[in-house]
């Protein structure tokens, strides 16, 4: 059985045109998680906005994370970055 310390955490940030912070966040949330959604490493996953612009999405995964698809250009200031976590022991 996989324990919290073999989840892996992938961050996923994208920077918003000013206009288009809505509809990148229904992208994410109606596009890009739904095709992820399926897969049996799945877990779960949040989406977060902030003022400036940015979309985050946390998502948890047993192993081997699935990046999410790149979203439409037009609602992008520059392309999304990712990075993966581990669980610290303290």
């Amino acid at each position: 059985m996989t324990g919290a310390a073999d989840m892996i955490v992938r961050m996923w940030e994208a920077r918003a045109e000013a206009y288009g912070v809505a509809d990148l966040i229904t992208w994410v949330c109606d596009t890009a998680l739904p095709e992820l959604e399926h897969d049996p490493l799945y877990v779960s996953s949040e989406v977060f906005s902030s003022t400036d612009h940015r979309v985050v999405v946390i998502s948890k995964w047993r192993s081997n994370p699935r990046p999410l698809p790149d979203p439409p250009a037009l609602l992008v200031a520059r392309a999304p970055h990712s990075w993966d976590f581990t669980q610290v022991d303290r």
